[in-house]
């Protein structure tokens, strides 16, 4: 977990012995996270619209909103927001539905505090690693020089393999994007000014 920061999680669940006893063992950790609590479905989702968290560990059955539908909310408000579900009522089905909507973990109740430490735990590892590929993917390595893009092997043929191309290459080839030619205002200004200079030179030396 990235050091010096407090990771905040949001306890749902309608059993409130449950929720005290998962808030207890959470705030033990050594992680000191900063754990809140939902009694239920509705007040966790509207919770969730309010303010963000880096994780929800969420019951599955419960009345009115369920954990699916606090799994969808956590999703929808930041998709990098890990979401754990527990239930006592397990069932391969409902597992595969959970991390079909883009659950991180599914645990059966009752699980151990050292267990879903570690579960947690893992969870905020894939979310750094989630955060460091959103940043990188905002960087588009140039040459200093020659202004040339460097692709890392986005082409299958290339994959694993690095290579610089020319400005319209990189937007034709790998982009997909089509070049046509003009000229701004400034560059024909420019060029015009060019031009103009370089015919007042020639009639100076004649």
């Amino acid at each position: 977990m990235e050091t010096g920061t407090v990771k905040r999680i949001l306890l749902v669940d309608d059993e409130p012995l449950s929720l005290q006893a998962l808030a207890r063992d959470l705030r033990s950790q050594p992680n000191n996270y900063q754990v809140a609590v939902q009694a239920g479905g509705a007040g966790a989702i509207s919770t969730i619209n309010q303010q963000p968290y880096d994780m929800v560990v969420t019951d599955l059955m419960m009345p009115e909103m369920d954990g699916f539908q606090v799994l969808k909310a956590a999703k929808r408000r930041d998709p990098q927001t890990m979401v754990v579900i527990l239930t006592g009522y397990a069932d391969i089905n409902s597992a595969i539905d959970a991390l079909r909507l883009g659950a991180d973990e599914f645990l059966p109740k009752p699980c151990t505090a050292e267990e879903l430490a570690y579960r947690i735990d893992n969870c905020f590892h894939k979310q750094e690693l989630l955060h460091k590929l959103t940043m990188y993917e905002t960087f588009l390595p140039i040459c200093s020089y020659c202004k040339k893009i460097k692709d890392t092997g986005s082409e299958p043929e290339k994959v694993g393999q690095s290579h610089w191309y020319q400005l319209e290459e990189y937007l034709e080839k790998i982009q997909g994007v089509t070049c046509s030619h003009g000229c701004c205002p400034e560059c024909f200004n420019r060029v015009m000014a060019e031009i103009a200079d370089g015919e007042g030179g020639g009639r100076g030396e004649s």
